[in-house]
């Protein structure tokens, strides 16, 4: 008998119905601060991990490790003397793009508008500002040179076989910042140089352990002048919870 009811069941299921998908509206942005990876807006500490000796305390004339120099940077810099660069005011050439993150320092970084990020530091009260799609080819050479920046996006429900879509959130990634355009300069405060022709590249990106929060920053600077190879180096600073130790100072090349 069950056997028997068995065909009448299945002819009394309702057949299924396919309807189209429905269609999914997405807000894809459209500028640097609405693509942003991250946060990085506030005020950071430098956390002094690498080269404590040469970024704490004056290095010493002649003390160049560290820095894949040529011959002729070792020449520049044994008759480069600090009172003269000082007298003449250059005081500021330690603080170009290609040495400034790791000096020690406070950062306070905010947006210009939707597609300049700023980056405020209080040691040499210097400022950098990263151009997000810029053309840097009628910029004029300076201290802090051309600074083109990109995100470097991916979302993680991707890596689970979700549809790659640009709107989904939350997003994650990097931020990668190239610079040219830049005035000669000192790598340390004892007469390394950089020349005109130095390029350098970061990798930017946002570490978090709740509380805390740390921005960690990997430079590779090139100079086909004075540096026999890139000079590699990262710079970590700690966000701070408002601007109460941001404390501006001058540019010094003796101290």
């Amino acid at each position: 008998m069950l056997l028997g009811f068995t065909p009448l069941y299945a002819q009394q299921r309702p057949a299924k119905v396919r309807t189209a998908p429905k269609a999914v509206t997405a807000t894809v942005p459209t500028d640097a601060r609405q693509q942003a990876a991250f946060d990085a807006t506030g005020y950071w500490v430098s956390l002094v991990t690498q080269n404590w000796r040469y970024r704490m305390v004056l290095p010493a004339h002649g003390d160049y490790a560290g820095i894949p120099i040529n011959s002729r940077a070792e020449q520049f810099a044994d008759a480069w003397n600090a009172a003269s660069d000082v007298a003449a005011g250059k005081q500021c050439e330690v603080y170009g793009a290609p040495n400034l993150m790791q000096i020690p320092e406070r950062l306070h970084i905010g947006w210009q508008d939707d597609d300049t990020l700023r980056v405020d530091t209080d040691a040499g009260m210097q400022r950098r500002l990263l151009h997000f799609g810029d053309d840097a080819a009628a910029a004029a050479p300076s201290l802090q040179g051309y600074s083109v920046a990109q995100w470097q996006l991916f979302n993680l429900a991707n890596s689970f076989g979700a549809p790659d879509d640009p709107a989904a959130g939350p997003r994650h990634g990097s931020l990668v910042v190239t610079t040219d355009h830049l005035l000669p300069g000192l790598l340390r405060k004892n007469g390394v140089p950089y020349g005109a022709g130095t390029k350098m590249s970061e990798y930017w990106q946002l570490r978090t352990l709740d509380p805390d929060q740390w921005l960690t920053i990997s430079t590779s600077v090139k100079d086909p002048e004075y540096l026999i190879g890139p000079y590699v180096y990262d710079s970590i600073f700690q966000r701070e919870a408002d601007g109460s130790q941001y404390d501006p100072s001058p540019c010094s090349l003796t101290s």
